[in-house]
């Protein structure tokens, strides 16, 4: 979907704007199912709580605002907040995590820069962002993925733990959660061992953190569909995977053992959800079509310098919120030449 202008806060009209949102919406279907798989019910759980949340905190402060409720909740992009956001947390956190993070998102993101349009950031990466800073331990609550340990949790047994943080009878909450391949990764590598040593354990499957590479994958698929139905373009998610292998390319050649592979990190985390759903957010993103590549490939270059030496297993988020502040430098800088008008400096 091609967008008439070239600078954010503007969008394409309402019925656009809710066309886009639906099929991202749609899109998110093959990783969420494949997410549902590997790390049980939570997941729903959490996509269920942020995006209620979201919707009744858009409805809220819309309302607080004295303009018409429902037209701004049918554009569909307080529950797309929602979704990525509930997408992005542990699937044991507390209930109060995604009522947190979502409500955040939309008041302190979205709204209070005046809704959608407006919003300098994105707003389920600031909910996300605010989350992992303020509540380190809960949101490290990932359960272990389908196939390492016994069976998953059953929706009983889950809700328990959501809602009142007791695990099941004969189970302690390190027994049920589990870390993630990124932060084993860091763990391990910190303790001096090699990337063989550590791929060959069981939390990785092929290449990649088992069960997240199929997660990943299946965000991929999503995110073809959609540029394929025109509604991202190619330039940020391209740019985005290619920053982000060729870093990791450099320097696994320079040092196979203590660095991971390019396909670990491509096929680990939220790479394919940041690359797709994330970073192509319209508002937020670089909105030239050179300044998509600067940006996509900051972002890429950004999540391996933060996997690898910052304080934060993924760096996804924070990635893309550095790049947001760029965003409007680069649109400045990348502006296309107007028909018909010579550049300045000839």
């Amino acid at each position: 979907m091609e967008f008439p202008t070239q600078s954010s806060p503007y969008l394409p009209p309402g019925g656009e704007v809710s066309r886009l949102m639906v099929q991202v919406m749609l899109a998110l279907i093959p990783g969420t199912l494949c997410l549902f798989w590997f790390f049980g019910w939570g997941v729903l759980l959490n996509l269920t709580l942020a995006t209620a949340t979201a919707v009744a905190a858009e409805a809220a402060a819309v309302k607080l605002r004295g303009k018409a409720v429902l037209p701004v909740l049918s554009d569909g992009s307080a529950v797309l907040t929602g979704l990525l956001l509930g997408l992005a947390l542990p699937p044991l956190a507390p209930w109060w995590i995604p009522f947190i993070g979502a409500a955040f998102a939309i008041l302190v993101a979205k709204q209070l820069y005046g809704g959608l349009g407006y919003n300098p950031f994105n707003p389920a990466m600031v909910g996300y962002v605010v989350l992992i800073i303020s509540f380190p331990l809960q949101m490290t609550l990932w359960s272990a993925p389908r196939g390492i340990d016994g069976e998953m949790l059953s929706l009983v047994d889950t809700l328990g733990l959501v809602f009142t943080q007791l695990p099941p009878a004969g189970t302690t909450l390190d027994t049920v959660s589990m870390a993630t391949p990124l932060d084993t990764y860091k763990t391990q590598i910190g303790q001096n061992l090699t990337w063989s040593e550590i791929i060959s354990g069981p939390l990785f499957g092929q290449f990649a953190g088992r069960g997240w590479e199929w997660v990943n994958f299946a965000f991929l698929v999503g995110g073809l569909w959609l540029w394929q139905r025109r509604a991202i373009h190619w330039h940020i998610p391209l740019a985005m995977l290619a920053g982000l292998f060729i870093t990791a390319l450099l320097f696994y050649i320079a040092d196979a053992d203590s660095f991971a592979s390019p396909l670990f990190h491509l096929f680990s985390g939220a790479t394919m959800l940041g690359a797709f759903f994330i970073a192509t957010d319209p508002v937020s993103a670089a909105t030239t079509p050179r300044g998509r590549l600067y940006y996509g490939a900051g972002i890429g270059v950004l999540v391996y310098l933060i996997r690898t030496w910052g304080g934060y297993p993924d760096g996804v988020a924070f990635a893309v919120l550095l790049m947001n502040m760029a965003a409007p430098t680069i649109d400045y800088y990348t502006q296309p030449r107007v028909f018909g008008h010579k550049d300045s400096s000839e």
